[in-house]
């Protein structure tokens, strides 16, 4: 089984059957970030008419059980997430509306401020807000994940420790490994792994030991030392690959509609569109590269099993269905 927890690629037939060849059985997949409510309607309404042109390669995911769907079929399913509140804009009630829609993730930043938390590159980091802590409950409630993968460090643990249900960090890595805005500290990943959260390892080449240089060896060693560290049955993928985007994306990402000025984000003037993935990932036909470098670690074949997708999968399960 191979699930990745965070894609944001230019969907295509081309990429949905590389999905297919590369056997990816469930991806989580990022359908807003600036957008408002009616925005990501739309985007919704645009997977709809995908699921309708590809039925033989992918299938709306609702719950865990549509992976086993997904599987028996031949085909990739697909759950939705934001990677900012932005589609709640200031209405809590949206958060159940929303869920019934289909969606299963929601960061509660994207690293700036947000009505909810704090996002990783403000200077000072207030942690969860009085809102914040009421979407949490509502977000618990109705069985949409709370993920802080662009969220800054006392926001996330304080999201850990008030969230009753698991967090997830879908997709970043260990700070000291790279030590990136976006990476995550020791403490950081203590927080989220030893409330049942998840941490998905990012192969954006950004948040990369090296960046575009990185070597699958030293990647998989990475995780190796994150699954002694923080129990292996808490660790996944989240690639948050952006296959075929143009550079124009990386800028909506990054500037959205909060600034007039150009933000760089992790990039610079000099390279300010999307690095060049590593060699060793540089589609969904590459997942094999990872399930044989995590083998070569010594991690065994149920360590192995579980970061390539059975980990998400058993997260997916716990925590999509409403509360009671």
């Amino acid at each position: 089984m191979r699930i990745d927890g965070l894609q944001y690629a230019n969907w295509s037939e081309k990429i949905f059957r590389q999905l297919r060849d590369g056997g990816v059985d469930a991806i989580h997949v990022t359908i807003s970030y600036h957008e408002n409510f009616r925005e990501t309607v739309l985007n919704f309404e645009k997977w709809n008419r995908w699921f309708e042109q590809y039925p033989d390669l992918i299938m709306k995911g609702r719950w865990a059980s549509d992976i086993d769907t997904a599987r028996k079929t031949g085909r990739t399913a697909v759950f939705f997430g934001f990677q900012n509140p932005s589609p709640i804009e200031d209405d809590i009630g949206l958060v159940e509306i929303l869920h019934d829609l289909g969606a299963r993730f929601m960061q509660l930043t994207y690293n700036n401020q947000s009505l909810l938390a704090t996002g990783c590159y403000e200077a000072e980091d207030t942690g969860i807000t009085r809102m914040g802590k009421q979407v949490i409950k509502e977000m618990n409630r109705v069985g949409l994940v709370v993920d802080m993968s662009h969220s800054a460090d006392r926001s996330t643990i304080e999201a850990a420790e008030l969230s009753e249900r698991p967090i997830a960090i879908t997709h970043a890595n260990p700070y000291d490994w790279s030590p990136a805005l976006r990476n995550k500290r020791d403490d950081v990943i203590r927080a989220v792994t030893e409330n049942g959260g998840m941490l998905g390892f990012s192969v954006y080449p950004h948040h990369l030991k090296d960046k575009s240089d990185c070597t699958l060896d030293s990647f998989c060693e990475m995780i190796a030392r994150a699954a002694d560290k923080y129990g292996a049955q808490h660790l996944g993928i989240g690639t948050d690959l952006c296959q075929d985007q143009p550079d124009s994306i990386v800028e909506w990402m990054r500037v959205g509609r909060w600034t007039k000025e150009i933000d760089y984000g992790e990039g610079s003037a000099s390279a300010p569109g999307f690095p060049p993935m590593p060699g060793w990932f540089q589609d969904n036909r590459d997942f094999g590269n990872i399930e044989q470098g995590l083998r070569a670690t010594g991690l065994n074949d149920d360590e192995v099993a579980g970061i390539m997708g059975r980990n998400w999968y058993q997260f997916f399960a716990e925590n999509f269905v409403p509360q009671g």
